[in-house]
């Protein structure tokens, strides 16, 4: 499952915007192309919200508010790791292609300032 960042456009609105992540401590890491919108948009105003959670019953999931960093230097590092966890360790067409581009690519660093989390694993049993 992705994450959903809702982060501001640049004509002031919201954006909802679904990547690969992987959890380091209280930071999500995801990764997206240096020339990727997001990237631009949490460049310049870094509060955004966010949420994980499942679509299949029981549903839970956490949700909150984070600052973004952008950070260059990981980000064809963190898309290997990413791919690695979303599509397995074996190089499969997909895999190689997206690591195999010549596109800049950067991290993105969120890290939560206030987060909430949801399981109705107890009252949805059976169902």
């Amino acid at each position: 499952m992705p994450v959903r960042i809702a982060c501001t456009d640049a004509a002031g609105w919201p954006a909802l915007v679904s990547l690969w992540f992987l959890r380091e401590g209280d930071t999500l890491w995801c990764a997206t192309p240096a020339r990727a919108q997001a990237a631009a948009w949490l460049a310049r105003e870094p509060r955004c919200g966010f949420e994980v959670s499942t679509n299949e019953v029981p549903y839970r999931g956490v949700r909150g508010r984070a600052l973004a960093r952008v950070v260059p230097e990981r980000g064809k590092e963190l898309l290997g790791r990413l791919a690695s966890r979303y599509l397995g360790e074996a190089p499969t067409p997909f895999s190689r292609w997206l690591l195999s581009r010549d596109e800049p690519e950067v991290a993105l660093a969120l890290t939560a300032v206030r987060a909430t989390h949801w399981d109705f694993s107890q009252r949805m049993q059976g169902r």
